[in-house]
């Protein structure tokens, strides 16, 4: 069920909902990770677990290499292009499935009137390939990945972007996402939040960054919308 986990939320007509990609919508956590673990191993660094891995997903690509550990700025360059080329080489069409309710609910959300849009860390070309995918095109309305900004979550301006792109204010605006970077981004901008438990983050870190709510299924945002 959909649980208001926070009082911060603003009392205002919810027009577009910003939704968060990896781990919201794309189930990427082992694609991802492993990805990482053999960047990591060609490279000749210390090896990191797959939980450390996953913990970083959400942040810009180099910013993740340089939260698992202390590098220099060309190293964490090195690791961001040898992740890129194992990643294309990996991310064959269903390599990344979608969770369940995805699919269905974006539908739903596009057909009673909301603006549906997608602001990930990830690369724009990998995020279109999958809306085409799942044939989504008609239903997304927007797409911002990491190069289509030049700050990215947490920072505020991937959901500004989209807001003034539409015309719309930070309180018509619903920010999803699996981890405590999708929150602070929403939170940095003056939208309402929603984490999800299923994908990468935890629960407690969900709540411990204030989302305004909290659910255990993506179909569950729906009744975010009615509170």
């Amino acid at each position: 069920m959909c649980n208001f986990a926070s009082k911060t939320a603003t009392k205002m007509k919810t027009k577009i909902v910003i939704l968060d990609f990896d781990g919201t919508l794309g189930d990427s956590q082992a694609l991802i990770t492993r990805t990482m673990k053999t960047t990591l191993k060609q490279l000749g660094l210390p090896e990191r677990t797959t939980e450390e891995c996953a913990k970083t997903i959400g942040l810009p690509l180099k910013e993740c290499f340089k939260a698992l550990q202390n590098m220099t700025e060309e190293q964490a360059e090195a690791c961001a292009h040898l992740y890129h080329k194992l990643f294309m080489e990996n991310n064959v069409p269903g390599a990344v499935p979608a969770f369940p309710g995805v699919v269905e609910t974006i539908k739903q959300l596009h057909n009673e009137g909301l603006i549906v849009t997608i602001a990930s860390s990830r690369g724009h070309q990998s995020l279109v390939a999958f809306v085409q995918e799942l044939h989504l095109e008609p239903y997304i309305r927007l797409i911002l990945g990491a190069d289509d900004v030049e700050n990215a979550k947490p920072n505020a301006e991937p959901v500004l972007n989209t807001l003034h792109h539409f015309g719309l204010q930070p309180a018509e605006a619903l920010v999803v996402g699996d981890t405590i970077f999708d929150i602070q981004m929403g939170r940095n901008a003056g939208a309402k939040t929603c984490g999800v438990t299923y994908g990468n983050g935890k629960r407690e870190d969900l709540e411990a960054a204030f989302a305004d709510y909290i659910i255990d299924n993506f179909a569950e945002i729906k009744q975010c919308l009615e509170q």
